[in-house]
């Protein structure tokens, strides 16, 4: 049986209770850079008519929220912004995102966010950061026995300051279930993406990330540091993306450094190295990480077994599948069907 995408929107089920929208709460404070800020503002703030049709639940509420609400807050870049809420609001949100800290190399972290953290936690809500917003979670004690991540500058200190949190300093983001962390900046987009991914499914953040002009999903596992061209890039490196094109094009068919490669029109050791530099994971780390994410929608369709989709999307088998999957998203096809597939309760 052949598998395809399917189309067109989630079905809701006539007479379900609508169900209550999710509150988004993000800390502010003065003297804060204001990308990511504006990073978690733009994926769950932003009006997405894009999404009519799509969605089986409300899209988030957000609320910016600081120590003293209404208290002008300076920005990196000459302009100030005012938050209207407060940490009360922030204690009582469903996701608390802390995008960073004030100074993470030595000042304190605020009493009334370490209290607000802590609060939410006990609620059981999801607690967020981005970048250096995980000396925030550290200080709350929401860290302790887990592994995290941060800027790849603060690691040392992350550790060094939390010995009993795990520190990984060589990944883009990491889920613990109820609280995550990721890197700096960029990272802090994928993380965005990940969580509309485990809310809304694969469809909708696709949609999002096309909006937002990113790649829909890059593995939490990927490196951080990625090599940057410091010189005018060379006419051969236009082969790795072509051989990316080439083999996105055929998920389902046998992809391997050698094929890929002679589709670049080079070498393999010097494919490698360029496509290691240019995207910071190996050729078929990237394969795999394409084929789970390709098997996403397809997992959300009631059509199609777990084996037919391995077959789909280019797995040898449906153990090789659910190897990959289970390293990538931390759940079984299974499980991810059973939250996400179409019809799900």
């Amino acid at each position: 049986m052949a598998v395809h995408p399917q189309s067109g929107p989630v079905p809701v089920a006539v007479g379900r209770r609508p169900e209550p929208v999710h509150t988004v709460a993000v800390y502010a404070f003065d003297g804060m850079a204001p990308f990511e800020l504006g990073v978690v503002v733009e994926v769950f703030g932003l009006a997405r008519p894009e999404l009519s049709g799509l969605l089986a639940a409300p899209w988030y509420d957000v609320r910016v929220c600081a120590d003293e609400p209404g208290t002008p807050l300076n920005a990196v870049g000459g302009f100030s912004l005012t938050a209207r809420h407060g940490l009360d609001d922030l204690a009582a949100a469903d996701t608390v995102m802390v995008v960073a800290v004030p100074n993470p190399f030595g000042g304190a972290v605020s009493p009334g966010l370490v209290a607000a953290l802590r609060t939410a936690h006990e609620r059981g809500a999801r607690i967020v950061s981005i970048c250096s917003g995980a000396f925030a979670l550290a200080a709350a004690g929401l860290l302790d026995g887990l592994e995290a991540t941060t800027h790849w500058r603060y690691a040392d200190l992350l550790q060094q300051r939390h010995p009993a949190v795990r520190v990984n300093p060589d990944v883009l983001y990491v889920d613990n279930g109820t609280v995550l962390t990721s890197a700096g900046s960029a990272a802090g987009i994928d993380l965005c993406l990940y969580l509309v991914r485990r809310d809304h499914g694969a469809r909708v953040a696709n949609t999002v990330a096309r909006r937002f002009v990113v790649p829909p999903h890059r593995d939490g596992g990927q490196a951080q540091f990625i090599e940057a061209a410091v010189t005018p890039v060379a006419a051969e490196d236009d082969g790795v993306a072509r051989s990316m094109q080439w083999a996105l094009d055929q998920l389902a068919g046998p992809l391997t450094v050698p094929l890929l490669a002679r589709a670049a029109r080079m070498s393999e050791r010097s494919y490698l190295r360029h496509f290691t530099a240019r995207n910071g994971t190996s050729p078929m780390r990237w394969v795999t990480a394409q084929r789970v994410a390709a098997s996403l929608p397809l997992l959300e369709s009631p059509e199609g077994t777990v084996e037919e989709i391995a077959a789909a999307v280019g797995f040898e088998s449906a153990a090789t599948f659910r190897h990959h999957f289970g390293r990538t998203m931390r759940v079984s096809p299974t499980a991810y069907r059973r939250t996400f597939g179409r019809g799900a309760a």
